[in-house]
C-alpha cells in the first residue's frame, strides 16, 4: 500500500508541474523569437516564454529572423500551451504546440534560430537538433563569426 501512495503522489506532482490549458489562447503580440503574449477567450492575457530554448537578443544577429519565424508560425493563431514553470519576469514558461501538433520550441532549433538552453532543459533530442542545425550551417550557424549565446550576450551587456 505504501508503494501505491508513493506512485499516486508522483503522478499528482508530475501533472501539477506540467499544466496543459483547456482554453486555447490566441497569440496577439510577438516580443522576440522566444516570447510573446496570448489572449484567452475570457479576455485575459498572459506573457509566454518558450521552454528550453533561447533565441538571439534584439541587438544580436538573427534576432529579427527568429522573431519573424515565430511570428509567421503563431501570430494571430490559436496555440496549445503546456506550462513548465514561471520565470523571474512572471512569464509562463511553456511548450507551445501549433494547430497541427508541431512544437514551436523544436522548430526554432531545427531552423537554427535558437540555442538549446541546457541550463533549464536536459533533453538530449533537443541538443541533437541544435547540433544538426550547427552542422548544416542553418540560421545563425551560417554566420561567419562564432555566434554568441544570448545568456552570455546579456551577461556581457550588463557589465
Amino acid at each position: 500500500m505504501k508503494t501505491f501512495g508513493t506512485i499516486l503522489l508522483f503522478i499528482i506532482f508530475a501533472f501539477s508541474s506540467c499544466t496543459a490549458y483547456s482554453q486555447k489562447p490566441k497569440v496577439i503580440k510577438i516580443s522576440d523569437g522566444d516570447s510573446f503574449t496570448v489572449l484567452y477567450p475570457d479576455k485575459h492575457t498572459e506573457r509566454i516564454r518558450l521552454h528550453g530554448i533561447d533565441c538571439p537578443e534584439r541587438d544580436q544577429p538573427f534576432s529579427k529572423a527568429a522573431k519573424k519565424f515565430t511570428s509567421q508560425l503563431v501570430f494571430n493563431k490559436e496555440v496549445n500551451l503546456v506550462k513548465r514553470s514561471t520565470d523571474r519576469y512572471s512569464r509562463t514558461v511553456a511548450l507551445v504546440y501549433l494547430k497541427d501538433s508541431i512544437l514551436l520550441n523544436t522548430d526554432l532549433l531545427k531552423a537554427g534560430l535558437a540555442w538549446h538552453f541546457t541550463r533549464y532543459d536536459k533533453n538530449l533530442e533537443w541538443q541533437k537538433l541544435e547540433e544538426e542545425a550547427r552542422k548544416n550551417r542553418k540560421g545563425l550557424w551560417a554566420d561567419t563569426q562564432e555566434p554568441v549565446a544570448p545568456w552570455l550576450w546579456r551577461k556581457n551587456k550588463n557589465h
